[in-house]
C-alpha cells in the first residue's frame, strides 16, 4: 500500500493572521493553487499572512516571485498589511535574502502568537500548472522587489515573454 504524498500547502484561512504551512518543495509545478489562495485572501481583505517554512525543503524563483508580489500588494493596502515568514532553514533564509525579499517581508523565528492547536488546516489541492503568464508575473515581481534581480532573471523573463506572446498569437 503506497503512502499518499503530503500536501504541499496547508492553510488556515479563517484564522487571523491567515497561516500557511509549506511542506516539501514549493515550486512552479505546485504553487498555482497557493497563488490563487493568496489572491483570494487579499481580495477578501486579509491583511496579515504568516507562512510557516518549518517543513519546507526548498523553493524556486516562481514561488519566490509570488511571495514578492504578495508582500508588495500587502504594502499597498490601507493600512498596510504584512507578510511574515518564519521557521526558515538556513538555505531558505539565504534564498530570501539573496533576492532582496527580506526588505519586503518580515522574517520571524517562530510563528507569532501561534494559532491554537484546534485551528483547522485544510490542504490546498496541488494542480500541476506551469502557466507561462503566471510564471512571468512571478519573475517580474522579483525584479520589482529588487532591481538587482533583473540581471539574475533576464533570460527567464525573456523566455517567458516569448512563450506568452507566441501563445497569444495562436
Amino acid at each position: 500500500m503506497s503512502e499518499q504524498p503530503q500536501p504541499t500547502f496547508l492553510v488556515s484561512a479563517y484564522s487571523d493572521p491567515v497561516v500557511v504551512r509549506i511542506n516539501g518543495k514549493a515550486n512552479y509545478l505546485n504553487c498555482n493553487t497557493f497563488r490563487e489562495f493568496i489572491e483570494t485572501m487579499l481580495h477578501s481583505g486579509k491583511q496579515h499572512i504568516v507562512l510557516d517554512f518549518e517543513q519546507c525543503t526548498g523553493m524556486d524563483s516562481t514561488f519566490l516571485g509570488i511571495l514578492a508580489g504578495t508582500a508588495l500588494e500587502l504594502r499597498e493596502q490601507t493600512p498596510a498589511g504584512m507578510l511574515i515568514i518564519c521557521n526558515l532553514s538556513e538555505r531558505n533564509h539565504a534564498l530570501i535574502c539573496n533576492l532582496g525579499l527580506h526588505n519586503l517581508l518580515t522574517i520571524g523565528e517562530d510563528l507569532p502568537d501561534s494559532p491554537a492547536a484546534e485551528t483547522e488546516f485544510s490542504a490546498l489541492k496541488n494542480v500541476a500548472v506551469s502557466d507561462a503568464k503566471n510564471m512571468l508575473k512571478a519573475h517580474q515581481n522579483l525584479v520589482q522587489a529588487d532591481t538587482e534581480n533583473a540581471a539574475k532573471f533576464q533570460d527567464v523573463i525573456a523566455f517567458l515573454k516569448n512563450q506568452v506572446e507566441s501563445n497569444e498569437t495562436i
